[in-house]
């Protein structure tokens, strides 16, 4: 899970095809953390929580407390969706504003809050607080 030579997390699209083996064909939402070095390197990855069909609960408090554990300089958040649908709902903009908060507190880069959804014949689609300009 460790190595010199993986590419930096920093990316959506690195992220979700790294989680995607993970992610796909699960019939509940589960909420992952990844712990990342100062190079955006995976420390380790980290299931918070496994939710029901609808709803994956994750507290920042979980989310920086692996962080913390591995002396992590940054982490990105990713949860799937299993309707297969990645657009965030309502839920899912609190806990990034939230996980955003805490972050600045603890002087934690949260790099990215990532939603997968079920492939559709090709890659794994996905929506990226970031990328759309909310982190």
């Amino acid at each position: 899970q460790k190595s010199g030579d993986d590419p930096p997390l920093n990316r959506a699209d690195f992220v979700a095809d790294y989680l995607a083996p993970l992610a796909i064909g699960l019939e509940v939402e589960k909420f992952w953390v990844l712990c990342l070095n100062r190079k955006n390197r995976l420390l380790r990855r980290v299931e918070i929580s496994s939710g029901t069909a609808t709803a994956a609960l994750a507290h920042p408090r979980e989310v920086f407390r692996a962080a913390i554990r591995v002396a992590a300089c940054a982490v990105v958040c990713v949860h799937n969706h299993p309707s297969g649908d990645p657009a965030p709902s309502a839920a899912d903009i609190r806990i990034t504003r939230s996980l955003r908060e805490a972050a600045a507190l603890l002087q934690i880069n949260l790099i990215d809050h990532i939603i997968l959804g079920s492939p559709d014949g090709g890659r794994v689609p996905y929506y990226s607080f970031k990328e759309a300009g909310h982190l």
